[in-house]
């Protein structure tokens, strides 16, 4: 049977179909649409999943939605009924949308799919999901554990900020929550906003800006707006927050605690704010540490799985897999929103349909994330034709001898090849690759080609085999949410890769699991004597990732990368 996941009208909408627990395909909107964090209803995602599996939406037995509206509402409700008469400007802003839109979102939905295909009837009934629920079920379900304590942790959902569940072969069940308006989602947002960055987009810059500064902060913090319990269960001071009922996200209280208003997207960024990044990073650091800490011991298991929007911060991650006590730690790579329809979807499978849940030790049911779009030889030379490029596709043995000269040469080279990433992260199959050996090649990449932030660390992709060579107390990392500190001979080796604080936020290459990849890396260590590249995902700053052959073409040629290799093409500015 088939079952289409959608996420969407929040932020980073997706859709995703399982072919019974076999994941087809998965993608999230903004790739299509070149609109970051898309928030539209998925069309051109659910088109893209039909057509990858060959069917029609008639086909598809069952559609679920991540969460529930009328809950969500209720939460709107309440909580603008409890700040009256704060709010007023942010409730009269809200409600139109709400009831001319979102709140009858069944028979949004039922028209939207009907759009896609006139054939599925708008009376075909369609499942919804608890929002944190399903973070869980996209975190446990497809992770290698049988038995595994599951946190989530983003901004909010309905009402639940915070989640922790149990989950064991095909059960999933709640166990406690923290709800709205203590949320560390939320927290680290309010950080986020404070130092001019985009909330719900831009947090990961807040996680990169912090090794820049001194956790001068903390205590400031802990003192007036957050009380944390020896469990890790918290309370946040709302005399300091406006996104209760407000359209910003801290206030003046706040502002003056700090001593500075929040800085303007366009001005510097200070020393004032790299410190202020640094503490709240550490805070989010202790704070989750305390939780799974407090989760291992109540309830003995060994494996820990997490998702939500924090499950993203991979400073926080390592910490939770060095200190916490579980023994094995794993976190949906699409943690975020859009892995929600992921979520939904195995929730209809496992739980609504009660199918057994059978796993392989050491191997999870994502796949390496690469679920999206795949292009053929004569759909990339045509987009090249377009374009006025004109090169002979090339044996698989010199594309990669090639590729490896051109890296070791110095070159930015953007690289596409197979079906593209599902989440947040370029795995190799949408990426932007450099040697790291050059210490001069974080600068270029981020003022010539990203055209972003200096402060801004690049990931390096290496092969699994050869990570305990560089890194300390590494581990399998294919989905690039942990960091490891570099030994102290890498910071001379891969100067490019190796972040102001020792870090890195690793990639291990699997030739079984990423075998293109794999060749790649292959093809640059058997030049050079160094398994490593720098690997960043192929876009620019405030664009998504490249999707298909026309976007990589575009990139390339709007930014100075010097090389595109696509498909099994290379071409050269």
């Amino acid at each position: 049977m088939y079952i289409l996941g959608i996420s969407a009208f929040y932020h980073d909408s997706a859709a995703c179909l399982l072919l019974n627990d076999e994941l087809i395909a998965a993608a999230q909107e903004e790739r299509f649409t070149r609109k970051k964090n898309d928030d539209s209803f998925p069309e051109q995602a659910v088109k893209f999943c039909l057509q990858h599996a060959q069917i029609k939406l008639t086909d598809v037995q069952y559609v679920v939605f991540y969460e529930k509206p009328f809950l969500k509402f209720e939460r709107l409700l309440e909580t603008y009924i409890s700040f009256v008469p704060r709010g007023m400007g942010s409730f009269l802003k809200a409600m139109p949308l709400w009831l001319k839109d979102k709140l009858f979102l069944k028979s949004k939905i039922s028209k939207k799919l009907n759009g896609i295909d006139p054939e599925w009837k708008r009376s075909n009934p369609i499942l919804f999901t608890d929002h944190h629920h399903a973070h869980a079920v996209s975190a446990f379900f497809p992770s290698p554990f049988n038995e595994a304590v599951i946190l989530t942790v983003d901004g909010v959902g309905e009402w639940a900020t915070t989640t922790v569940s149990t989950g064991k072969e095909n059960h999933i069940k709640l166990e406690k929550e923290i709800r709205f308006p203590h949320s560390l989602g939320l927290l680290y947002s309010a950080f986020t906003y404070y130092l001019g960055f985009k909330v719900n987009s831009d947090e990961y810059k807040v996680m990169g800006l912090a090794p820049y500064g001194k956790p001068l902060y903390v205590n400031l913090i802990y003192e007036h707006l957050l009380k944390v319990q020896p469990d890790g269960s918290f309370w946040l001071n709302m005399d300091y927050f406006n996104y209760g009922t407000g359209l910003t996200m801290t206030n003046h209280r706040f502002s003056k605690l700090f001593g500075a208003k929040p800085r303007l997207p366009q001005e510097e960024v200070e020393a004032f704010h790299q410190n202020i990044a640094s503490s709240i990073q550490q805070v989010i650091e202790e704070v989750m540490v305390k939780i799974t800490r407090h989760l291992h011991q109540e309830y003995g298991i060994d494996s820990l799985c997490l998702a939500g929007g924090v499950a993203l911060n991979c400073v926080c991650n390592a910490a939770i897999r060095k200190q916490s006590g579980f023994k094995n730690v794993w976190v949906q790579p699409a943690a975020g929103d859009a892995g929600g329809a992921l979520g939904a979807a195995f929730s209809v499978y496992y739980e609504y349909l009660a199918q057994e849940r059978s796993i392989v030790p050491g191997k999870d049911k994502m796949q390496q994330s690469l679920l999206g779009p795949c292009y053929g030889t004569q759909q990339i030379q045509h987009a090249l034709a377009n374009e006025g490029y004109s090169c002979d596709s090339l044996t698989a043995d010199d594309f990669y001898r090639q590729l490896a000269q051109c890296l070791a040469n110095g070159k930015v080279v953007g690289y596409f090849n197979g079906r593209a990433e599902f989440g947040p992260r370029a795995l190799g199959s949408r990426s932007i690759l450099a040697d790291p050996r050059i210490g001069e090649m974080q600068t270029v990449l981020n003022q010539k080609i990203k055209l972003r932030e200096s402060f801004r660390p690049f990931a390096p992709a290496i092969l699994q085999e050869f990570a305990d060579d560089y890194f300390e107390d590494a581990a399998v990392s294919p989905y690039m949410l942990f960091t490891f500190q570099a030994k102290e001979k890498v910071n001379a080796l891969l100067p490019a890769v190796i972040h102001v604080d020792g870090s890195a936020r690793v990639q291990t290459v699997n030739e079984e699991q990423h075998p293109d990849f794999y060749r790649v890396i292959k093809a640059f260590y058997d030049l050079t004597g160094r398994p490593v590249l720098i690997n960043t995902s192929f876009n620019v700053m405030n664009e998504p990732v490249v999707c298909s052959p026309q976007d990589a073409i575009r990139c390339f040629n709007n930014t100075e990368m010097d090389v595109l290799a696509i498909g099994r093409f290379l071409v050269f500015k």
